[in-house]
């Protein structure tokens, strides 16, 4: 009896492999057969999951995006017990992709940005993912400043525009090699001191020792 091929788990080989390609030359080498070669499955079979490039691109930055969420939340759950400023300064770093081990990955991350600029679709769900951290960060926030005794009132959903657009323009800055993995977490962690250094204690006790 033939086995039975699992969907999905063939949609999310051929996404990695999308993935690879996407690393090592950006989306313009990407074809549906250099995806099928490095899949190692036929033509046919990627032709079966996807209907077009442009969906097995649409696919393959979903995965891309839940991919990143759950390592944050893996983050956040590892420790319950820290303060949510610490917790925002961990999330924020996840994003960001900072760390050597995600550097294949800010690479196929960026590949992707850039193509949306040309593309709705991919635009459209980009603006998906950068609304739930968006929204993610503007909740840690929220909780962060609650009870502290700053002159002005914290903006949650502005703060965590600008924290957003921080981290995703360090990885940039970091790929390109402007900046060190290093140097831009001391960017970050300045970003982030710099929200509560107002407060009476200044800088201690916020997101910064969390980093």
């Amino acid at each position: 009896m033939p086995r039975q091929v699992d969907h999905e788990e063939r949609r999310r080989l051929i996404a990695e492999a999308v993935c690879r390609l996407a690393e090592e030359s950006g989306l313009e080498g990407v074809t549906l057969r250099d995806v099928a070669g490095r899949a190692g499955v036929s033509m046919g079979a990627v032709q079966r999951c996807f209907r077009t490039k442009e969906e097995m691109l649409l696919f393959t930055l979903g995965q891309i995006g839940e991919g990143v969420g759950e390592r944050v939340r893996a983050r956040l759950v590892r420790s319950p017990a820290q303060s949510a400023a610490s917790a925002l300064g961990h999330a924020a770093t996840e994003v960001a992709l900072l760390r050597e081990e995600h550097r294949a990955e800010a690479r196929v991350w960026l590949a992707f940005v850039a193509q949306a600029a040309v593309s709705a679709p991919l635009a459209e769900t980009l603006r998906t993912n950068y609304a739930a951290l968006e929204a993610m960060f503007a909740r840690l926030l929220g909780e962060a400043a609650g009870g502290r005794a700053l002159p002005v009132p914290l903006d949650p959903r502005r703060e965590a525009r600008a924290l957003l657009a921080l981290a995703d323009g360090l990885t940039a800055h970091v790929l390109i090699g402007h900046l060190t993995a290093d140097g831009a977490q001391e960017v970050l962690h300045a970003h982030l001191a710099r929200l509560w250094e107002l407060e009476g204690g200044g800088a201690g006790g916020g997101p910064a020792s969390g980093l």
